[in-house]
């Protein structure tokens, strides 16, 4: 990141995340950068009847870093399939 960008805002983008599979949902942990903390963030998609089905979870829940973000998102993704399943995409 550059001086300029960070004296005036700039956003760094995290390190890519690899995606992970849990009961045949994919996972993409996607932390929002906000300044200095990072808002827990993924998408959950699904191939159901051949038609590829994504919901977006944005959480109030902000950390300090990207790393510690994508796995607390990953994690809370893991608990909305495990809570919720395929009713996700209702």
């Amino acid at each position: 990141m550059s001086l300029w960008s960070r004296l005036f805002g700039g956003k760094e983008s995290p390190a890519k995340n690899p995606p992970e599979t849990h009961e045949g949902f994919t996972i993409y942990p996607e932390p929002i950068n906000e300044g200095s903390r990072w808002r827990v963030s993924a998408r959950i998609e699904k191939q159901i009847g051949g038609e590829l089905k994504s919901h977006r979870l944005i959480r109030a829940d902000t950390l300090e870093s990207a790393d510690v973000a994508a796995e607390a998102s990953a994690a809370k993704a893991r608990q909305m399939i495990d809570e919720q399943g395929e009713r996700l995409f209702d």
